[in-house]
């Protein structure tokens, strides 16, 4: 690859991955919220030999992320790959009967994604390939007492980069769905332990490989390959004593 865009890129997965393929000197698109971040990173990016160009927005407005992506298309010979990365999660306090939270977590997350991916199938359809890539969860099978809107979004993801799969396959666009287990990263929550966590880099490296070899849906660690199967023939009052 040549090129890379990449989304939530001011921190967690979205960052480390803009370190590994800066260290590869692929030109990076990097978006975020915050800009001091972002700067950051990017600076950090051309540090390690990338040429970088960087775009303050939020992935619920789709008319800037399309001209972020439409901008680093004038900047590249072929848009090689595109990560819709950025995410939110949170306790969505459903009991107080408010839906602003919850709304905003099935915003971000679904619609982010689909204003990221869908500006780029165009000039990838038109370029006869690319790469398309969503971060979705193990949390995308698992139900959560806390955290439902986030599940149901990471959910709604998968099957949405299954559908695009089956549709742009004829114009060599690959589909990969990527369903991380606890990664250590700002948007995990540090107040309980936590199951089989693996440290950002190490999930990075993972990621990416799983990119390179067009995986349809990667989940990791391989644990949970055993695990997600049994949790679905487990009573949901042990689940709830498990993840509650």
């Amino acid at each position: 690859m040549n090129s890379v865009f990449i989304t939530g890129a001011s921190s967690g997965i979205g960052e480390h991955l803009a370190y590994f393929y800066a260290q590869k000197k692929i030109t990076l698109g990097l978006s975020a919220r915050r800009r001091e971040e972002l700067t950051r990173v990017a600076k950090k990016c051309e540090s390690l030999g990338a040429k970088v160009f960087f775009y303050q927005l939020d992935v619920k407005n789709s008319d800037d992320v399309k001209n972020a992506i439409q901008n680093f298309t004038t900047k590249i010979v072929t848009l090689d790959c595109v990560i819709a990365n950025a995410g939110i999660g949170k306790d969505e306090k459903i009991l107080i009967g408010n839906p602003e939270i919850i709304n905003s977590v099935l915003e971000t997350n679904i619609l982010g994604v689909t204003n990221t991916l869908l500006p780029a199938i165009p000039i990838m359809k038109n370029q006869n390939f690319g790469k398309l890539v969503a971060i979705s969860s193990v949390a995308s099978f698992i139900p959560t007492p806390n955290n439902s809107g986030y599940s149901a979004s990471k959910a709604a993801v998968k099957m949405l980069m299954d559908g695009f799969r089956l549709k742009l396959s004829q114009y060599d666009i690959e589909c990969i769905t990527i369903c991380p287990g606890f990664i250590d990263t700002p948007i995990v929550t540090k107040n309980k332990p936590t199951p089989m966590m693996l440290d950002v880099e190490s999930a990075v490296k993972k990621i990416a490989r799983a990119i390179n070899q067009n995986r349809k849906t990667f989940i990791f660690p391989w644990q949970y390959k055993i695990i997600l199967p049994i949790l679905k023939l487990i009573p949901d009052w042990v689940i709830k004593k498990l993840i509650a």
